[in-house]
């Protein structure tokens, strides 16, 4: 009888370096480094937020900003925002304009600067701005790298200084081309459609915080013009109340129970304004009843 000899165990294979490469290969070649604007465009959501509407207007809100900065900083009373036909956004002041000179370190004009590299800007320099909003240096080259293009024109000094960028990239250095005796700044810019899931503007987003900021600036103007209609609408914003309008505004529908109380205080670097109004309780109880009889019951039944 033949005698069935046993089959020598089988060494288990050796684990194959293309398995185990991921795991095993991090060096330094694995570490990137992201240049100039190269980041916003990787991870833009870390910067407006998302990439969705909420951060499409967000770009507008940094450019409108920067023009509320110069007006709080006591120059520049109007801001004129304007969506054209074709999404693009122009963004008019008429503060002092984005300066033109050539920066000391960077050997290009102080503009390019301020459009081309994160954290640079007149907010971190101690006395260039008192107060300002925004996202504190960041904002309006966050604008310009998540730009399908934009284009900077600034009236200084009676000279008109023009310079166009394609994703973040200056196409040319900045150039006179004209004389002018007007002063300010124009910024218009297209939302990248490889980096937004819409670019479509709505105007009545931006009328809401547009008009909210002209509540919070005392006596600024701020106008929004729409040319994809036909005729083109256009809201203007300006309260001389400053928040004292707002409360008026918010009880326009209601009972008042006084005049609105406004405090300010102003100590050293620090402006404190506070407006307070109270309205009648019966003005919720006549809305609540105005409401139809199936609505209240939703609500009902949702407590």
């Amino acid at each position: 009888m033949a005698v069935k000899e046993p089959r020598p165990e089988e060494e288990p294979e050796e684990e194959s370096k293309a398995d185990s490469g991921p795991r095993d290969s991090y060096g330094a070649e694995q570490i990137k480094v992201l240049e100039g604007l190269d980041a916003v465009r990787k991870r833009p959501a870390m910067y407006i937020g998302s990439t969705g509407p909420e951060g499409l207007h967000h770009l507008v809100y940094e450019v409108v900003d920067n023009s509320v900065d110069e007006h709080m900083a006591g120059f520049g009373e109007t801001i004129e925002v304007t969506i054209h036909i074709d999404g693009s956004v122009t963004v008019v002041d008429n503060g002092r304009g984005i300066p033109t000179g050539m920066h000391p370190t960077q050997k290009k004009s102080a503009a390019e600067v301020a459009l081309t590299m994160l954290h640079a800007g007149g907010k971190f320099e101690e006395g260039a701005y008192t107060m300002s909003g925004g996202l504190h240096g960041v904002g309006i080259s966050v604008v310009n790298a998540l730009s399908e293009w934009l284009e900077m024109e600034i009236w200084q000094d009676g000279q008109v200084f023009e310079q166009r960028y394609e994703r973040g990239k200056p196409t040319a250095p900045l150039k006179v081309t004209g004389k002018t005796k007007r002063r300010g700044t124009m910024i218009t810019f297209k939302p990248d459609h490889e980096v937004f899931e819409t670019t479509e503007f709505s105007f009545d987003i931006l009328a809401q915080r547009l008009r909210e900021m002209a509540f919070l600036n005392k006596g600024l103007e701020i106008s929004l013009k729409d040319e994809r209609k036909e005729p083109a609408k256009e809201q203007v914003f300006r309260y001389k109340g400053g928040i004292v309008s707002f409360v008026d505004h918010l009880n326009e529908a209601k009972t008042p129970l006084h005049k609105p109380i406004y405090i300010s205080v102003e100590k050293s670097d620090m402006l404190l304004d506070v407006a307070l109004g109270g309205a009648h309780p019966h003005d919720q109880q006549l809305r609540e009843r105005e409401r139809p009889a199936e609505e209240r019951r939703g609500v009902a039944d949702r407590r």
